[in-house]
């Protein structure tokens, strides 16, 4: 089950929420921990047991570490807990991967080492394995009390606001709010404009520019309009399908009185690489710092090192994408970007026109190896960016892009541009009572409602056009 679908928008939701709402709140989290399991056994009802001994197995572990803490004892409880989790990932996501590169040394294939079967990746699993680890980390730390409330930590994990694609959230921010969290008509109405956003951002553009993306990456050795109008069109969709998926968790939360931090802030202006992952997928590159790169050492230690960590780091991350040596590829060459910054020093510089569009550039040559599906097609890609596959579009595709999308590309183009300033104006318009006593005004409260229906209307209206509509984090 997917957000952006008939189902879930007309009956899962609206049959959930008011469920929800007529159950006393100490019996909430076994209601939201049974309607994730059933929103997520929509897709696979099997792969539910995987994460429900992840979830078993965090738990109990929480408890060993933290009846040892102070002790070497709870640091052992803590790597076997993680190795655990980590073994999850190893098996599931990575075992293909690893089978295949091995094959690759003899130059043969899986199938050519009579292997011929495949493990499914389960949707998700990247991520709530990422709350396992991180909840058993802050109980070795004592930033985090392990609970005695299994439904709370189980329905924590299992949340399906943020379950198959994010954020990635962590328990110790979250556990008063399972203890005690305010329900009000405005944190609702907030909840459902956040939604409506979100599904506007996926639906009618990032569906909108799929088409292009995926004809771009699907022509051999592409020529240079195509290649760059298919990397743009590709650079857009991820950015308004992911953010957009975020926005609608963050708008679920919402109606049920959870607040999570928002996982994007406004990336395509940034002006180096640095700033761009403190800006793009922020709960992912807090993981990271947190998790992985200050236990490394951070920027504590020698330069060189520090350099060590932060491609390591960012090597890592590639590699959590996807068992593909293009996201390995891809996190080196940002693991590099960041590392160079930091070398010449580029955070201290004044932000400049320049040095956003380089920005740009470096973000979107990355996403080029992020999209292909092997080297030899990102190589290919980049050829054409290039121009050596020929500077003129066939005639017969260009026959197959729409004016639509080259509209849609357009306007994205330029919302992506405004998104800061525009931002601002609603926060300080809509957000920032000005009426009498501190109110909202009767202006203040209709237009945004306004505004989020007509998204809402038109987005329902374009699913109706389409069968399908997939996320893109959903593999990764």
């Amino acid at each position: 089950m997917v957000f952006s679908s008939e189902i879930f928008l007309f009956l899962f939701l609206p049959t959930f929420l008011a469920l929800y709402y007529l159950t006393p709140f100490r019996f909430r989290s076994a209601l939201i921990l049974a309607g994730s399991y059933l929103f997520y056994g929509w897709w696979r009802f099997d792969f539910l047991l995987l994460l429900f001994l992840t979830t078993l197995w965090t738990y109990g572990i929480g408890h060993r570490i933290a009846a040892n803490l102070g002790t070497r004892r709870a640091r052992v409880w803590c790597g076997i807990g993680v190795a655990g989790c980590l073994s999850v990932l190893g098996v599931f996501k990575y075992l293909n991967f690893f089978i295949d590169s091995f094959a690759a040394l003899f130059g043969t294939t899986a199938e050519g080492l009579d292997i011929h079967w495949r493990l499914i990746l389960p949707i998700g699993v990247s991520f709530y394995v990422f709350h396992c680890i991180s909840y058993l980390v802050d109980v070795l730390r004592q930033d985090a009390k392990p609970t005695r409330n299994f439904f709370d930590f189980a329905a924590f994990i299992a949340l399906f606001p943020q379950l198959v694609a994010g954020p990635i959230l962590r328990f110790k921010d979250l556990a008063h709010q399972f203890e005690h969290r305010s329900h009000t008509p405005q944190k609702f109405a907030d909840g459902m404009a956040w939604f409506a956003i979100g599904l506007g951002k996926k639906v009618l553009i990032a569906d909108t520019l799929a088409p292009l993306a995926d004809l771009a990456f699907a022509t051999p050795d592409p020529s240079a309009p195509l290649a760059w109008a298919g990397g743009v069109a590709y650079m857009l969709q991820l950015y308004f399908d992911f953010s957009g998926y975020s926005d609608m968790a963050m708008g679920l939360g919402l109606m049920m009185g959870f607040k999570f931090r928002e996982n994007f802030d406004t990336p395509y202006v940034s002006a180096s690489i640095t700033e761009f992952w403190r800006r793009w997928h922020i709960s992912l590159s807090v993981w990271l710092r947190d998790y992985l790169y200050i236990p490394l050492g951070g920027n504590r230690i020698s330069g060189g090192r520090t350099y060590v960590n932060l491609m390591t780091v960012m090597v890592l991350g590639g590699l959590w994408h996807g068992a593909n040596w293009t996201f390995v590829v891809w996190g080196v060459w940002h693991g590099g970007w960041l590392a160079a910054e930091r070398w010449l020093g580029w955070s201290m510089r004044p932000r400049t026109a320049s040095r956003v569009a380089l920005t740009l550039l470096v973000v979107l040559l990355g996403w080029v190896v992020f999209r292909a599906p092997d080297m030899t097609q990102a190589v290919g890609f980049y050829a054409g960016m290039l121009g050596l596959n020929g500077l003129s579009l066939p005639v017969e595709v260009a026959l197959q892009i729409t004016r639509e999308s080259l509209v849609i590309m357009a306007f994205a183009i330029v919302l992506c541009a405004i998104e800061p300033m525009a931002r601002e104006i609603v926060v300080r318009r809509y957000y920032v009572p000005s009426g009498p006593g501190g109110a909202l005004s009767a202006t203040d409260t209709l237009v945004p409602v306004l505004v989020t229906s007509a998204i809402f209307a038109l987005s329902v209206m374009r699913l109706a056009e389409q069968s399908f509509s997939p996320f893109l984090y959903f593999q990764f």
